[in-house]
């Protein structure tokens, strides 16, 4: 009978000490007492111990062990909890912020930019991009008869600076700066991917290689824009938002292959910036959501000189040195840019998940439990490299909610009321189910659609495109989804996502006082029409 203490890393509370001698008490032969104060396991073993079968009976729980260190440890001064994170982007600062907080070693592994997609190629320059496109159109198409309406002069060159100024800012102070300024944070430059379930091989631009070990490891990559199998794409310089939002200059006629969210902002944008735009939609826009929200956006485009092209399948892309043909069926679509925007796809390719046992849909995406953990347990994943919704606010939330739970919480990420804005004006906005989802559901579901016409503030701005639809439970009232096609339809769409989380009915959300003149009020007004004529309303009625 052989006696050996080892200390215990990975621990963060009283339950981790019970599975880690849970663990061990299976292996034949072993008997173990594990203290999570003294951070240490006594073993008592039948013939020789073997360090490294120990090991492999806690590690696939999160859970190492160490020969005992010389200086006896205490709960103030347990071996700080060993956490790695592979990516840089909102997921990845919001886990590594969170988890030092708690006193973990966070080591970050970014290969490319610090920041991640949203404040380097995404949210944040397409958004700036998109306002200054707004006021052009303004420019042109103002709504009052005592303003001219001018043809703005348009300096791309100087618009691109201006962007990518205020990103270089954002990503410094919000990035860079908070990295340089947490002594628990270490950025590893390098390219990782799993040896095994608790070591990364993180590949150096010098060619050598770090073996790096984790008692916790967060997958947070983000996504890259998907390239459709079409035919000649392949072989042409087409670009991706990524290329489109760093362009210098304006296209004369941009084709846009795609019809969701990246693909309306940006035709729009340089629809309005002054280029020909033909957007090709392999079935409606914004095919995913409420089917009028597309259809009515498809006709504000079209009144703004987008041709909208909507079930579209492009079989051939050819490319002669200055123009792109698009073959669709017998037509042909000729511009001299192409911008591919049909989704977009996980960085997991290069991680070698299948040495750690992490497993992924077909697309790529790591699938994680609303613990944010992946089917690996002590292996978490955030952001838009999972099966989660892809939108900046989620990842930073699943961040930090996997950061909680590596350092021994209980946090989930519920997104039943998950509000969503596509910045495209009119600005669609969604949030909680549509009709077509309720009866999937076998939820007896009753809806009202109020047209802008009927809003007061959108009277007094001369700017009446777009709807507010709110769907509820028929025998209770309650509140399910809401979807929104305005001017500001993203501020809107916050108020019934408030509503829908704290389950408020229709006729709370018509009795509740609102603002006016406010766009916002639209939901009130809404709210009134499941049991009201709201054109026999005076203002503001109550």
């Amino acid at each position: 009978m052989s006696k050996l203490t080892l200390n215990v890393t990975g621990m963060t509370c009283a339950h981790c000490a019970q599975t880690v001698q849970k663990a061990l008490d299976a292996l034949p032969g072993v008997s173990a007492l594990v203290s999570y104060p003294q951070a240490i396991a006594q073993l008592q073993i039948d013939g020789e111990p073997n360090l490294q079968v120990l090991r492999d009976a806690v590690r696939p729980k999160g859970y190492d062990l160490q020969p005992l260190q010389s200086q006896p440890t205490t709960p103030g001064h347990q071996s700080a909890l060993k956490i790695a994170i592979i990516g840089s982007g909102s997921a990845a600062f919001a886990c590594a912020i969170r988890a030092a907080e708690e006193g973990a070693r966070v080591t970050m592994i970014e290969s490319g930019t610090i920041g991640g997609t949203c404040v380097n190629v995404g949210c944040v320059p397409s958004k700036i991009m998109i306002r200054a496109a707004h006021v052009a159109h303004l420019q042109r198409h103002n709504p009052f008869d005592g303003l001219p309406n001018l043809e703005p002069r348009i300096d791309r060159a100087r618009l691109l600076a201006q962007q990518q100024a205020r990103v270089g800012e954002l990503r410094q102070a919000k990035y860079e700066d908070i990295l340089a300024g947490n002594p628990n944070i270490e950025l590893v430059r390098g390219k990782a991917r799993f040896e095994d379930a608790h070591t990364l091989l993180i590949a150096r631009a010098d060619g050598t290689e770090q073996r790096l070990h984790a008692d916790r490891i967060l997958i947070a990559t983000g996504a890259r824009p998907a390239i459709p199998s079409i035919d000649g794409l392949a072989g042409v310089p087409y670009w991706t938002s990524t290329e489109a939002l760093a362009a210098e200059q304006l296209p004369e006629h941009l084709v846009v292959i795609g019809g969701s969210v990246v693909a309306v902002e940006l035709a729009q944008a340089f629809r309005r910036l002054g280029a020909r735009v033909t957007l090709l939609a392999r079935s409606t826009l914004l095919s995913k959501d409420d089917a009028e929200l597309g259809a009515q956006l498809a006709e504000v485009f079209e009144r703004e000189g987008i041709d909208v092209r909507l079930h579209t399948v492009p079989q051939r892309v050819e490319f002669d040195g200055a123009r792109y043909t698009v073959h669709v069926g017998d037509e042909r679509v000729v511009g001299d840019t192409l911008l591919v925007a049909t989704g977009r796809t996980p960085n997991t390719d290069t991680l070698d998940l299948r040495a750690a046992g992490v497993e992924t849909h077909a697309n790529g995406a790591v699938t994680v439990d609303e613990h944010l953990r992946s089917s690996v347990e002590h292996i978490y994943a955030a952001g838009d490299c999972t099966d989660q919704p892809q939108f900046v606010y989620v990842a930073a939330a699943a961040g930090t909610r996997a950061a909680i739970n590596m350092t021994g919480g209980d946090a989930k990420l519920d997104l039943s009321t998950m509000p969503a804005v596509v910045f495209t004006d009119p600005q669609v906005a969604t949030v909680g189910i549509t009709e077509a989802q309720a009866k999937a559901q076998r939820i007896d579901a009753d809806s009202r659609t109020l047209a802008l016409e009927n809003v007061p503030r959108a009277l007094a701005n001369f700017d009446t495109h777009g709807f507010i639809k709110l769907v509820a439970e028929r025998s209770s009232g309650r509140l399910l989804g809401a979807q929104i096609l305005s001017a500001e339809g993203g501020e809107i769409v916050q108020t019934a996502a408030l509503a829908l989380r704290n389950g408020m009915t229709i006729a709370a959300l018509a009795d509740q006082l609102f603002p006016y003149l406010t766009m916002v009020e639209g939901i009130k007004l809404c709210a009134q029409t499941f049991t009201k004529d709201v054109h026999q309303l005076s203002c503001c009625a109550g």
